[in-house]
């Protein structure tokens, strides 16, 4: 007699498609079907209990079933679950804006809500391009980006990401974009150390601005750590470099702080880390601590002022998304980010940060198939190669990366790889003991599946 599960894996199996997963392997895979959430886990079907350690994608802040959290959506249903942003206002909306503001890097003044980064990004790029038109400077329409950087899976954000693997199939759909080379592509690839990668990637920034800095509109990048692309770390003097040129330029400077704002670098933003305020600030993931989907772009009043004029001259910004701004989504913001305050969230970080750098560097870096370690905060890549001192990589079809992942859910371990990078990403509020596990259980499987 078939079992629940069994029900759920065939319809599983039936009628969905899932994001990023090959579904001919999936469906020959028996499926973690994730039934609750429980603290810093996830239980499944079978109640079987895994701890979180990506913080189910990288936007899960202070646990599952957060009473705080839980309490400001039910008290939000109570009174409105949603009504457009088009011409009206809410409560929750306002309120919101007024706290990110509060919080966010000196200078940034408008909030422009949407609902995933992709779209907070190309909301951004609008933004930035429609400027530059609005304020009469009309050759100003390229945008800049750092090679092997990611920003989403929309039109505008995979232009600017550009990733081989992801997007190799709609090249023709893509916008031609100028690339800049962060200090990773010196370091790593070209065995530079890390003064010279710096020194060479601010360089590199320098002489092409210099070349094209009249026709581009912006320079958007990921601020210290460039996330999916595969978790590649940036000195603080790289972003301060960077904002710098663009000031000199009269580019604007957009950052993407999907995956890095919130605290994910032990900064509320990573561009706190460098003294930085861009002109666009682009936030989502963990602005509602991991419940629902919200994303937010904030401007100077500089940006937001072009935008202003008589209705018949059109200078409005014509986009928007059904749900921007949805009530629900908003309140559970607003609560998360007291928790920020009331539970000392990032200064609580700050020794279990330094605790997993010590880690990294004693027990990881010295394995015989571990070639490099990113760290910034909770954001860490541990890459993984066939052969160290050459830095080869181990072929596709060997599946190094899936193998640890497989092997740490055995040990009721939840992580998620790029590629054979994997990816440490737990959520902020992760006990000592829990972190101590995660790393024991990752350690072990990397040994396990390397033969190190």
């Amino acid at each position: 007699m078939a079992t629940y599960h069994d029900k759920l894996k065939q319809l599983d199996h039936t009628y969905l498609w899932h994001p990023f997963t090959q579904m001919q392997e999936w469906m020959g895979e028996e499926p973690v079907i994730i039934s609750r959430g429980d603290g810093h886990y996830l239980v499944d079907d079978h109640g079987r209990k895994y701890l979180d350690g990506v913080s189910s994608l990288w936007c899960n802040v202070h646990g599952h079933r957060k009473k705080e959290l839980d309490d400001a959506l039910k008290e939000q249903i109570d009174r409105l679950a949603h009504s457009t942003f088009l011409g009206l206002s809410h409560v929750p909306g306002i309120n919101l804006a007024q706290q990110l503001i509060e919080i966010a890097p000196k200078g940034l003044q408008r909030v422009f809500y949407s609902d995933s980064g992709a779209t907070a990004v190309e909301i951004a790029m609008k933004m930035a391009v429609q400027y530059w038109q609005l304020k009469g400077d009309s050759q100003r329409t390229q945008i800049a980006s750092l090679a092997e950087s990611y920003h989403g899976d929309t039109v505008g954000s995979m232009s600017l990401g550009f990733s081989e693997t992801f997007h190799r199939f709609h090249k023709s759909l893509l916008f031609p974009v100028l690339r800049l080379r962060p200090p990773h592509l010196f370091r790593y690839y070209q065995g530079m150390s890390e003064a010279e990668a710096l020194a060479a990637a601010i360089q590199d920034a320098r002489e092409k601005l210099a070349e094209h800095g009249s026709t581009l509109a912006a320079l958007v990048m990921e601020p210290l750590m460039q996330g999916a692309a595969g978790m590649w770390a940036q000195p603080v003097e790289y972003l301060r470099a960077m904002s710098e040129l663009c000031r000199s330029h009269g580019i604007l400077f957009i950052l993407d702080e999907v995956a890095t704002g919130f605290g994910r670098t032990g900064k509320m933003f990573a561009c706190d880390h460098a003294g930085v305020t861009p002109d666009i600030l682009c936030v989502a993931k963990g602005i509602t601590g991991g419940y629902l989907p919200l994303a937010a772009t904030l401007t100077t009043e500089e940006v937001f002022a072009a935008f202003l004029g008589e209705y018949q001259e059109f200078k409005t910004f014509f986009h928007g998304h059904t749900y921007t701004g949805n009530p629900l989504g908003c309140a559970v913001a607003i609560a998360n980010l007291e928790l920020f305050v009331k539970e000392n969230i990032v200064e609580n970080m700050q020794p279990r940060i330094a605790a997993l750098r010590q880690r990294l560097h004693d027990e990881f870096l010295p394995l015989g198939h571990v070639s490099d370690i990113r760290q910034w905060g909770y954001m860490i890549g541990i890459e993984l190669v066939d052969d160290k001192a050459g830095r080869k990589s181990y072929p596709a079809a060997k599946r190094i990366g899936h193998q640890v992942i497989l092997e740490a859910r055995k040990r009721s371990v939840m992580i998620r790889p790029l590629g054979d990078v994997i990816v440490l990403m737990p959520p902020l509020s992760i006990a000592d003991s829990e972190l101590t596990t995660l790393l024991d259980v990752v350690h072990d499987c990397i040994v396990t599946v390397t033969g190190n």
